[in-house]
């Protein structure tokens, strides 16, 4: 059961208030709640600043973490992460904690919002995998002068986030997906990210699929973005791209998000916490509002969901109760007139606004096995080790070669920073103190005895910081090559 119903028929939902202006909009979003009569019953929990200051370093404590357990549904607001307090985001925690690996983003044009594309009839999702990619911050200063993340794009995250992307699709009446990725750089991770995407597309016949490069996306965005209806990505290409998106129809003010996982579900807007707006009851809840509307449909409270947001729309499009971003300071209502016209105008709707046929999201299973993909050949080709040096790489090819003495390997090449520089390197780039240098094997397979062998021998001479097999699967090197490499 992806929420629990108490005996009363209340349905337990984890409310955290947040932190700055978030008291004030969660309690917008729950007096509608509570006007429209929807079966909700709140267990407030805390989470954010003032659990860092009391040293919590996750800014998450142990009952709000057992509430969510219990509940598996969260309605939260923004929260802040101290400078000095902490040391990892809270909001990254939960999502972390509960493996909500879809990051759902709604964009639509609403009426009175000043925007340059009013009338372009904007209406899409961007739909982001959540927990990997550069955001798994695994990194590592491998030399004085250089440090380096890992990318880490798996395929069960990937086969998750696309399916889970379709789902919505059909879910919520739209007919393309479009799958936004770095492929053409990035040909081992992206790439992977579109090859499973275009796999996975063939089980959807009735959703039009297609791929994009996601700088070209970007663009398009822009220019054309009445074209886009779902957009699936990767974790950082999700990041920055629907920030864009939320820029196209007023900003993060109007900008809900869900993040969906097997069986916790949290709900919260998009913006900050705009500490110098709190207390002041000035602020749009618009963000917060549709959040709330996206937990009620999470929790198949389909017709309450509706009357909530046409009465959003209703009063949006009569334009006599509207917030300080939206009309200036002059004309603007508090906070709370805002949703007092809100809530007088439950049960109108709106005569140019069409509701989507909303149904509940199938969510993809969580695949059991550890190792979904298995390859029927391995052979350990070669070795990349990571040489810290400050010497010109034809010092460095000369000393590796001669350290490799009667191992059966060769020295195939040194890069830097991605360029071959070694051998026959006719380059004026600026040489750093990192250098990755690739061992090929002579013979059929490198074992491991050879590789310590070749990592002791060079440790006599360098620092190294990275040692990377270099694997073939299926006769397809699990590698890439560096610019300029044969």
């Amino acid at each position: 059961m992806k929420y629990v119903v108490t005996p009363e028929g209340k349905k337990l939902v984890t409310l955290i208030p947040g932190d700055g202006i978030g008291p004030e909009i969660v309690e917008s979003a729950c007096r509608l709640i509570e006007a429209v009569g929807a079966p909700i019953e709140w267990e407030v929990r805390r989470a954010g600043a003032s659990v860092f200051r009391e040293g919590i370093a996750s800014g998450v404590p142990d009952d709000t973490i057992e509430s969510i357990k219990r509940t598996r549904v969260v309605l939260k607001g923004p929260l802040e992460t101290p400078i000095g307090y902490g040391e990892k985001s809270a909001n990254v925690t939960l999502r972390k904690l509960f493996e909500t690996f879809a990051n759902v983003r709604p964009v639509r044009e609403l009426p009175s919002v000043p925007t340059p594309y009013r009338g372009r009839n904007i209406d899409l999702v961007v739909v982001r995998e959540n927990i990997e990619d550069l955001y798994a911050a695994i990194e590592y200063r491998e030399t004085a002068g250089v440090t380096t993340a890992h990318k880490l794009i798996s395929y069960k995250g990937s086969e998750k986030i696309i399916r889970f992307a379709f789902e919505l699709a059909r879910a919520e009446g739209r007919r393309k997906v479009t799958c936004a990725t770095k492929s053409n750089i990035l040909k081992l991770t992206e790439g992977w990210f579109q090859h499973i995407f275009e796999d996975i597309a063939r089980e959807y016949p009735d959703i039009e699929s297609n791929h994009l490069i996601i700088d070209n996306c970007a663009h398009q965005l822009v220019k054309a973005p009445e074209q886009f209806d779902v957009i699936v990505t990767t974790n950082l290409n999700g990041d920055i791209i629907s920030d864009l998106a939320s820029g196209l129809v007023g900003g993060l003010g109007f900008a809900p998000s869900g993040n969906y996982g097997h069986e916790v579900a949290i709900f919260e807007p998009v913006h900050g916490t705009a500490p110098k707006y709190a207390g002041k009851n000035v602020i749009n809840p618009t963000a917060m509002i549709l959040t709330a509307v996206m937990m009620l449909r999470y929790l198949d409270e389909f017709e309450a969901a509706e009357t909530i947001e046409q009465a959003l729309i209703v009063t949006l499009e009569e334009g006599k109760a509207l917030t300080r971003d939206v009309v200036g300071d002059e004309r603007a209502v508090s906070t709370t007139a805002f949703t007092d016209a809100i809530i007088a105008n439950l049960g109108r709707r709106s005569a140019t606004w069409t509701s989507r046929p909303y149904r509940p999201i199938r969510i993809p299973e969580q695949r059991p096995e550890f190792d979904p993909v298995r390859p029927a050949q391995r052979r350990t080709v070669g070795i990349d080790v990571i040489v810290e040096a400050s010497e010109p790489p034809d010092a460095i090819g000369a000393t590796l070669e001669g350290l490799i003495g009667d191992l059966p390997l060769r020295l195939h090449l040194i890069s830097s920073r991605g360029l071959q520089v070694y051998p026959e390197a006719d380059t004026r780039i600026d040489y750093v103190d990192h250098w990755r240098c690739r061992f090929l094997a002579t013979e059929s397979e490198v074992t491991i005895p050879t590789v310590l062998t070749l990592v002791e021998r060079i440790s006599t001479r360098y620092r190294w910081g990275h040692v990377q097999l270099l694997y073939e699967m299926d006769g397809q090197p699990g590698f890439t090559k560096a610019q300029g490499e044969d």
